[in-house]
């Protein structure tokens, strides 16, 4: 099959219906064009998958994305094919049959994008097809994958290496990533053998993202509150485990907000069809663990709340990066408690051990993890800017407040707990004295609040001079206290253990009159919750056009099949909302509008634009 030869900003504009490139963009899709290797650093919804297929459709021959997720590639290749770009994917969902025509369809040069599993790359058959065809690029997505260090390590990215050396002639090689620190960089251009690649790091900021830390008594109740304020969007909504995915899932159906679930223990039917109702927004709010998202290209999340901390800031930063693709404001909620330390532990202890480590490996990779978890409590105590801690983890320079996040919106009153801190301190210095090791936190507060409980008592911490100390105060006080001096740097937690030690600053306040001052948020953002945005930044007299726009998005999505933002993202619409466009020629310059779809849906929509 023949494709006609175009430009750069022409497949732009024809197919994307974008006007311009964004940051980053356009260097990159330069030196994929010229042959250059490239390693991109996004973030996510910040265009990386622009940034492949502007080359595959202007290049001669076949693209190769290398990726991961199953889920992804199905929604990339339908989101290609709606917008006129021949695109397939080949993995472990298709039958035999599919698989062959898959191959034979492909041989015949009927693709300008074929999505394809790692795991493929290692077979003889498929290596000797495309050595009698025309790679025009290799891309890897989710590069971060190769890396043993990156919180989703994926052995089977190490033959991607392997499969290059095979081809007759090695194309450019592209990797993708929106969350790779500093080593985890190093690691995939060194395992990658990229070759004098283009660097290029646009950033990890996502400006649209809403950032807040909330503690509350009681997470299902908080949580009914947030989806309730947003009942008109959609979202997701992340737990631990699977029981409390089908937990929270009922508690919300419960009380009338129409949510799916999804987790591994699902039957694959009942997972396959609950994802489609999320997807087809038929149920707009999915629960589920994070066996769900990476990879989900719904550009119109709203806002994503975790019920229990991730294991790592990589995690949290991916998985809250699904709200607001479609560079809408959105919103990102982690619900917190000092139980989530302990259930992140257990998950580390118990994940599955990878064979093609070593022993030394595996031990070094679960230290890792670790420290990882280390950084996501750091975050989940902050007192400071929430984006500013992110930014700060993944080496990227920022002004001292964002405005934009739970913490640098809220009003803060310092007070000196200096008392308290000294009381605190002795309980742990006397308690290590007596046993010979620290305890935990939770034993440490049992005996400052004169507890009998029977671990206590075993124990002897009710011997010690400071037990019942601070009975008078609240048991999830003194762990704010001691989280906060934690974070000070008086205080630190053994990683793996648990138990609470000393610093060698903590003598400065027990022997030396320093004063510990703690900076308190007031008021709570349980008790004063924050209003909601609309869900696009059109005027007040716009909001009737836009209801009308996404209704009649809807109807057309159903018509056809196919998820919503398929036919226009949320910014599309709003933009459209904006401008009204009254002509075809107008239409065309609404964001997200290329011929193809300029050409199946302008009437209608412009039809509907009229009568406003």
């Amino acid at each position: 099959m023949l494709f006609p030869a175009m430009d750069k900003y022409t497949a732009l504009h024809e197919y994307f219906g974008l006007s311009s490139f964004r940051a980053g963009q356009e260097e990159l899709i330069d030196a994929v064009l010229q042959g250059r290797d490239v390693l991109g650093i996004m973030p996510t919804g910040g265009g990386k998958s622009l940034c492949y297929q502007v080359p595959a459709v202007v290049l001669d021959g076949v693209a190769l994305i290398i990726s991961p997720l199953i889920s992804l590639m199905k929604d990339q290749v339908m989101a290609l094919k709606h917008i006129g770009i021949s695109a397939a994917f080949i993995n472990s969902s298709l039958s035999p049959e599919q698989l062959r025509m898959a191959c034979t369809n492909l041989r015949a040069g009927q693709y300008k994008i074929v999505y394809i599993a790692p795991e493929r790359l290692a077979g003889d058959g498929f290596v000797s097809l495309l050595q009698s065809m025309t790679v025009s690029l290799v891309a890897v997505d989710e590069a971060h994958c190769i890396s043993q260090w990156g919180q989703d390590f994926r052995p089977s990215y190490r033959k991607i290496v392997d499969f290059l050396e095979k081809l007759p002639r090695r194309p450019a090689l592209a990797a993708f990533t929106a969350t790779a620190t500093q080593q985890v960089r190093e690691d995939i251009e060194r395992i990658l053998k990229l070759q004098s690649p283009l660097r290029l790091i646009t950033g990890f900021d996502r400006p649209n993202l809403n950032f807040e830390v909330r503690r509350p008594k009681r997470k299902i109740n908080a949580l009914r509150a947030l989806a309730d304020q947003r009942r008109d969007k959609s979202g997701i909504i992340y737990c631990a485990t699977r029981k409390l995915v089908e937990r929270v899932c009922g508690e919300l159906s419960s009380a009338g907000i129409s949510a799916t679930k999804y987790h591994a223990g699902l039957p694959d039917e009942e997972r396959r069809r609950n994802q489609e109702d999320f997807l087809y927004d038929r149920r707009p709010v999915m629960v589920a663990t994070n066996a769900f998202g990476m990879g989900i290209d719904k550009s119109n999340v709203s806002y994503v709340i975790h019920y229990n901390m991730p294991k790592s800031l990589e995690a949290y930063y991916q998985e809250a990066g699904r709200a607001g693709r479609d560079g809408e404001k959105a919103d990102c909620v982690l619900l917190y408690s000092s139980g989530d330390i302990a259930t992140a532990k257990f998950l580390i202890r118990h994940s599955g051990e990878n064979d093609e480590l070593s022993d030394e490996e595996r031990r070094e990779v679960t230290a890792q993890d670790y420290r990882r978890l280390d950084t996501m409590v750091g975050y989940c105590k902050a007192a400071g800017c929430l984006r500013g801690y992110i930014l700060d983890y993944f080496g990227q320079a920022h002004g001292e407040s964002c405005g934009n996040c739970g913490n640098c919106r809220g009003e803060y009153v310092e007070r000196d707990i200096t008392s308290e801190a000294q009381m605190i301190l002795s309980c742990v210095k006397r308690a290590k004295d007596k046993l010979g090791y620290p305890v935990g936190a939770t034993l440490i507060i049992r005996a400052l609040c004169g507890g009998k409980d029977k671990r206590v008592l075993e124990l002897g911490l009710d011997r010690l001079t400071t037990y019942g100390l601070m009975k008078a105060i609240s048991r999830p006080q003194i762990r704010e206290y001691i989280e906060y001096m934690e974070s000070a740097g008086y205080l630190r937690t053994d990683p793996v253990h648990g138990g609470v030690a000393l610093t060698p600053r903590s003598g400065e306040v027990l022997f030396r009159g320093e004063r510990v001052r703690m900076s308190v948020k007031q008021p709570s953002a349980e008790e004063k919750p924050r209003a909601v945005k609309t869900d696009s930044p059109v005027t007040e007299g716009d909001s009737g056009l836009f209801a009308a726009l996404k209704a009649l998005r809807f109807r057309l999505a159903q018509e056809e099949g196919v998820p919503a933002y398929i036919v226009f993202s949320n910014a599309s619409l709003a933009d459209m909302a904006r401008k009204a466009p009254r002509t075809m020629a107008e239409f065309k310059t609404v964001s997200g509008v290329g011929d193809i779809k300029a050409a199946r849906y302008g009437q209608a929509f412009l039809a509907v634009i009229a009568e406003f």
